[in-house]
């Protein structure tokens, strides 16, 4: 199986920019051992379960929490039973129909 955890997470109490933060999440990410992938709107994990993907959205909050009085979530998943390296092969199947894109 596998699941596409797209998710962004940022204080809301904390001004108008928030990458110090943000970076610690994705530090924690990083560290997680999942493949994953920044993007300029937030953060695309593979995992194996659900139960991985959300254990990182746990994570993630815990990080943040001693920082702030509240923290904003988005979160989607596409979850797929007999496939897997999906965060890699979902942009290839698009190469195979067009040709390179950005990454």
């Amino acid at each position: 199986m596998s699941v596409l955890l797209e998710f962004a997470m940022f204080p809301t109490d904390r001004g108008e920019s928030v990458s110090q933060y943000v970076s610690k999440i994705i530090d924690h990410i990083k560290n997680s051992g999942y493949p994953y992938k920044l993007t300029a709107m937030g953060t695309i994990i593979e995992t194996d379960t659900v139960r991985e993907a959300l254990d990182i959205v746990a994570g993630c909050y815990d990080v943040l929490e001693p920082y702030s009085n509240r923290i904003y979530s988005s979160i989607k998943m596409d979850i797929r039973k007999g496939k897997d390296n999906r965060l890699e092969n979902k942009i290839k199947s698009i190469e195979e129909k067009i040709g390179k894109v950005n990454k």
